[in-house]
């Protein structure tokens, strides 16, 4: 693998109606798209999925920018690679700032399927053809909880999750629940409790939920043990899981019963890859987990998704869920509940080269030595 040229480019994208949820409202989503190019001029892209500010996680654009530039990507062209696994187990060696490596180790990954003329999906040992989606709605009451909710199933949607906090959780779980009775639902809680809350959340069993995802605190792996012993309902973790030590740790406590799996948040996808073979190996379900991305962060979803394991429909909603042309072609779709995962090299979609430029905010090149 001889990387010849990296890009990098800062987008922004306004989303069609806003985001919402107990930490924030996102109405703009910026976002780095990561080109990596060989010496005969094939490209790899990935994407960096850390927000504008720190309300997911420590990581910003910024912060993932720096790291990029000033880190990650001369730690590469100081030590050349042949496999992209060799990329993650190099960025291993700085902490944290997993979404800034993801971005990079992704876009290697992309690279390598179509040097070697595969599809992601088979390069990391994918065997579904189709991946389930499901979506999140997002909204600020329970009358537009309801109207995303109907477009949703229309549109095919096989799964849906609601965000709550101890405002409104009961009374919106209530009011979705009297109108459909049966719908596989989630609810996601950003980490909206503490321990106090028990009783709170035991009464959420009421409503048969898939799972409660994050009910506690974003670091906290013990004190979800303490809680998933008084639940009926399966508790997730997401932001709890940045490592497969923290899947072992988690399992190894009962911390859960489900785990979320974001590559961006766990370094990439041969960390996302570990924890799935573990989470299958230890029969936890996994499913998917979204980030408002843009579209080459969900090709790469859906090629993660592909994964035996994934059982559970994940945030892989077509393209036109948040924009209104996203930066790929073709866009990704749902149809009947489902998307397809493509079996052309590599991510499987190109890039829509005009929409990446009217979008972006600032680009920045850097050339390695030809060897």
């Amino acid at each position: 693998m001889n990387i010849a040229h990296i890009k990098l480019n800062v987008i922004s994208m306004p989303l069609k109606s806003p985001f919402h949820t107990h930490l924030g409202t996102v109405t703009e989503r910026e976002g780095i798209i990561i080109e990596v190019i060989d010496s005969d001029g094939v490209s790899g892209y990935g994407e960096g999925v850390a927000f504008s500010t720190p309300w997911y996680t420590e990581e910003t654009v910024k912060t993932s920018l720096h790291l990029l530039e000033d880190i990650l990507i001369p730690l590469l062209r100081n030590n050349p690679i042949t496999h992209p696994e060799e990329a993650a187990i190099l960025f291993n060696s700085i902490r944290r700032n997993n979404m800034a490596k993801a971005g990079l180790e992704m876009a290697i990954w992309d690279l390598h399927a179509k040097r070697n003329s595969v599809s992601l999906s088979a390069s990391i040992g994918g065997s579904r053809r189709k991946v389930a989606s499901g979506v999140v709605v997002a909204a600020n009451s329970l009358s537009s909880s309801l109207k995303q909710i109907e477009k949703y199933l229309e549109e095919g949607y096989q799964r849906i999750k609601v965000k709550i906090n101890p405002q409104q959780d009961y009374s919106l779980l209530d009011g979705i629940r009297r109108h459909y009775p049966e719908l596989p639902i989630m609810a996601d809680a950003n980490s909206a409790y503490t321990l106090k809350d028990t009783e709170r959340l035991k009464a959420l069993d009421d409503f048969n939920l898939l799972m409660i995802e994050q009910p506690l605190a974003s670091d906290d792996i013990i004190q979800h043990s303490l809680l998933q012993k008084e639940l009926k309902t399966p508790i997730c973790l997401d932001e709890s899981i940045v490592s497969f030590v923290d899947v072992k740790n988690a399992i190894d406590l009962g911390s859960c019963k489900i785990i979320n799996i974001k590559a961006g948040r766990v370094g990439g996808l041969y960390e996302a890859k570990r924890i799935h073979d573990y989470c299958l190996e230890k029969k936890i379900a996994v499913w998917c987990g979204g980030m408002i991305e843009f579209g080459i962060s969900r090709a790469h979803n859906i090629a993660l998704a592909s994964l035996p394991g994934f059982t559970i429909p994940g945030d892989i909603s077509a393209s036109n869920r948040f924009w209104e042309e996203d930066i790929i072609t073709p866009e990704v779709k749902v149809e009947n509940g489902l998307v397809t995962v493509p079996d052309t090299p590599g991510i499987g979609f190109g890039i829509n080269k005009k929409r990446l430029k009217e979008t972006t905010l600032l680009e920045k090149s850097f050339k390695f030595e030809k060897k």
